[in-house]
C-alpha cells in the first residue's frame, strides 16, 4: 500500500471515529414530567402524600446529565386535615450513569442541590386569627438511585427513581403545637419515589457519512496491460 493510499485509510478512520462518538450519547436538551409518592418525615406531623415534578435537562457527556427540576406536594395534616400544608420548589441533580455496551439502559446515582418552600397553616387556638399561618423557604438537598432507559435516537426513555430530600426547615409547625415551633427539628428527611419520562427535544443527530476514497493510478490498470497507470505510457491504449 502506498503512502496515498495510507493516508486516504488514516483520514477515512478517523472520520468514522467521529461519526462514532458524536453516537456515544443524545447531547439534545429534553423535557422531564414525573409522577410518584412522597413519604413524610414521621416528625413532621404530617401524611405521606403524591408528588409531581416537571423539568429540563441536558446530557454533558455518556455518563453525566444536568437537571433543573420544579416539584410540588400537598400533605395533610394528621390531626386535622382542614389545615392546609403545601410544598413546592426547585432542584438542581447532578446524575451519574454507569453505561454498559449492549444494553439499552443504565443504573444511575444522583445528587441534588435546590431550594424548597412551605406554605403552612398551623392551629392558633384560643387567637381569633386561627389558623395562623407560615410561609417560608430554604434550602434543600437530595441523594439518590434510579434506572433510565436509553435515550439515544429515541423519542423518549422511562426514568425510575428513589431518592432521600434533606429539606432544612427549622421553623415547621408542629399540628397541635399551638403555634409554637417544633424543637429540635433543624431539617426533615423525606423520601421521594417516581416514575417519569424523558423526551428529547428536536431531531436525533445523523453520524455524517465519510466521502468514499477515489482509487489511486497506483490501483488502476485501464488498458489491462499489467503496468498501473500511474507507471503506464499509455494508460489509455487498447487492451
Amino acid at each position: 500500500m502506498n503512502k496515498k493510499l495510507l493516508c486516504a485509510a488514516l483520514l477515512a478512520g478517523v472520520g468514522l471515529a467521529q461519526a462514532a462518538n458524536a453516537q456515544d450519547f443524545d447531547d439534545r436538551w429534553y423535557l422531564t414530567g414525573s409522577a410518584g409518592f412522597n413519604i413524610q418525615d414521621n416528625d413532621r406531623g404530617t401524611r405521606n402524600a403524591p408528588f409531581v415534578g416537571l423539568g429540563v435537562g441536558k446530557f454533558l457527556n455518556p455518563n453525566w446529565s444536568l437537571d433543573g427540576e420544579l416539584n410540588y406536594q400537598n400533605p395533610e395534616m394528621d390531626d386535622n386535615q382542614d389545615l392546609n400544608w403545601s410544598q413546592y420548589g426547585i432542584s438542581f441533580d447532578a446524575r451519574r450513569f454507569f453505561n454498559a455496551e449492549g444494553r439499552n439502559w443504565a443504573p444511575y446515582i444522583l445528587m441534588g442541590l435546590g431550594y424548597q418552600r412551605s406554605e403552612q397553616e398551623f392551629d392558633n387556638f384560643p387567637s381569633p386569627n386561627s389558623p395562623g399561618e407560615r410561609k417560608d423557604g430554604n434550602l434543600a438537598a437530595k441523594l439518590g438511585v434510579g434506572i433510565q432507559s436509553a435515550l439515544a435516537g429515541k423519542r423518549a426513555a422511562i426514568r425510575t427513581e428513589l431518592a432521600y430530600r434533606a429539606d432544612f426547615d427549622d421553623g415547621d409547625f408542629g399540628s397541635g403545637s399551638g403555634g409554637a415551633a417544633l424543637e429540635g427539628d433543624d431539617w426533615y428527611g423525606d423520601i421521594l419515589a417516581s416514575v417519569g419520562i424523558v423526551i428529547p427535544l428536536g431531531a436525533p443527530a445523523v453520524a455524517a457519512v465519510p466521502a468514499p476514497v477515489a482509487p489511486a493510478c497506483a490501483d488502476l490498470d485501464d488498458d489491462g496491460d499489467g503496468v498501473n497507470n500511474c507507471d503506464d505510457k499509455c494508460p489509455g491504449s487498447q487492451a
